[in-house]
Order: C-alpha cells, then structure tokens, then sequence
C-alpha cells in the first residue's frame, strides 16, 4: 500500500483565509481554551476578522464557546471518519423526496445520522425563502441537543445510553450528564418514542428549532434521520396536521426506497454467490 505524504512546501498561491482559518484549528486543537484576542494577536489580523473566522467554525461545530466566553474545541475537531460508502449512497436515495418534502413545506431540510455522542448532518436541502436556517451539511453536533440526533437516540438501548452518557468513558471525552441531565433527556426521548417525532428548541442553536423522524436503514447500515429545521417561532406551525403529514409521508417513501434497495443488494449479493 502506498504511504500519504505531506506536503509541507508552502502553495504558490495561499488563501489567507483559509490558512488563518487552519491555523485557528491547531491553537484550539494545541492550547486548549482561547480568547478572539489571543487569536487576533497570534494571526496578526484584525479582532473583527478572528470573530469571523471563529464565528464560521463555530458555525461548522469546529469551535464552542464556554461559560467564561473563551472558545475551546467543538465536537468536529476531534470527529473520527466514518469510512462508509453508504453515506454517499443514503444522499442519494433520499436526495429527491427531502427536495420535494422541501418546497412543499418551504423550509430547509437536513439528513443526519448519529456517530457516538455526535450527530453529523450529511446533507441539507436549503429552502428559498428569505427567513430561512442556513446550509448546515458538515456539521457536526451533540446528539442529546439535536432534534435528528434524538430523533436516533431514542432508540438506543438504556445500557447503551448508560454508557455514552453515564460510564467512565463519559467522563474521559467530556459527554457526562448529570443525574438531572440524564433524567431530562430519558424523559424527552420516551415523548419521542411516543409521538414518533423529535423537537428541539434552541438547545443546539439561538433562534433555531427543528423537528425531525428517523429512518429505519438495512441490517448493518448507520440508522440516519431527516429533520425540517426553522426559526424557532416556526415550531408551532410544524405541528399542523398537513404539515406532519407530509414529513411522515416522506419519511415512509424514504424506507421504502432504503428497503428495495437493500433488497436490490440482496440480490445482487445472493447471484454473485452462485
């Protein structure tokens, strides 16, 4: 197998930006928490252009800011590859009725499966209106803040939910919840459980809400959510009968095409073994 290099000679043609955006990413992957001030200071650019920068990362769950307004390491710095070629796949067997799902409720859409304690948005079908939540495709997120990443959580076994929120390896990667976290969490994902749906309210971002179904996936395969995300004074409106609807229309239609085409694989799988 051949080796990767490193290319360690500087390109003839630099983005200042993204090299500054880079360089960002190794202070907070090196030295830990850190202020826009240091940040300004060590890039030797203006303190509105490290807000920027840090605003972006933070936008892509690269950087978080704690309760002393330092930023520190978000969750997608330290992600693992998923390595998976159904990833690819499940984009492209859903693409089309998330789009239609889309422009029928004029409201922008996310694919997201859950990896550990993360939920990573694969994909996002953006609505045109103006007042609309953004392209969120790359993100990376906590799981028990997200309404796609409860949406999966709900079905993960108690002893499971016990140890990537309660074990010792909790404590070690920082995703320990507290007794009344973790009873407040149990709770919300037996109301999911029950309604068959997910909410979230600004846990994962100001101003931002959104409701989301799983995706029952083959044996084997990642189990993955699609979640209509709003500005949060759009909850409510999801709620209405034809607007659910409609998500738990595309919601069957997109297990259904997972179902024929793991059965398709099947197939082709059982004939290439005569």
């Amino acid at each position: 197998m051949k080796k990767a290099t490193i290319e360690h000679k500087r390109p003839p043609y630099p983005i200042d930006s993204v090299d500054n955006a880079l360089r960002i990413l190794s202070i907070l992957r090196d030295e830990g928490a850190v202020r826009i001030t240091d940040v300004a200071s060590k890039l030797d650019v203006a303190y509105s252009t490290a807000h920027r920068l840090m605003s972006m990362l933070m936008y892509r769950g690269f950087a978080l800011q704690d309760d002393s307004r330092r930023y520190v390491a978000g969750p997608a710095l330290g992600a693992p590859v998923i390595g998976s070629s159904w990833t690819q796949t499940l984009r492209e067997l859903t693409r089309p009725s998330l789009e239609l799902l889309c422009s029928r409720l004029e409201e922008t859409v996310n694919l997201t499966v859950r990896v550990g304690i993360h939920a990573r948005v694969l994909m996002t079908i953006e609505a045109t209106s103006v007042l609309r939540i953004g392209d969120r495709a790359g993100s990376v997120l906590p799981a028990h803040t997200t309404a796609g990443g409860r949406a999966l959580l709900a079905h993960v076994p108690l002893e499971q939910l016990e140890r990537l929120y309660r074990g010792k390896g909790a404590e070690l990667a920082g995703s320990y919840l507290p007794d009344k976290e973790f009873e407040e969490l149990l709770v919300e994902l037996e109301r999911t459980r029950k309604r068959g749906y997910a909410i979230c309210r600004e846990e994962a971002q100001i101003g931002v809400a959104a409701l989301a179904v799983p995706l029952s996936t083959p044996p084997g395969r990642s189990m993955a959510t699609f979640s209509v995300s709003v500005p949060v004074a759009r909850l409510e409106a999801l709620y209405a009968p034809d607007k659910l609807g409609l998500i738990f229309h595309t919601q069957d239609e997109i297990v259904s095409i997972l179902r024929s085409e793991a059965g398709g694989e099947n197939g082709r799988s059982e004939r290439s073994g005569r």
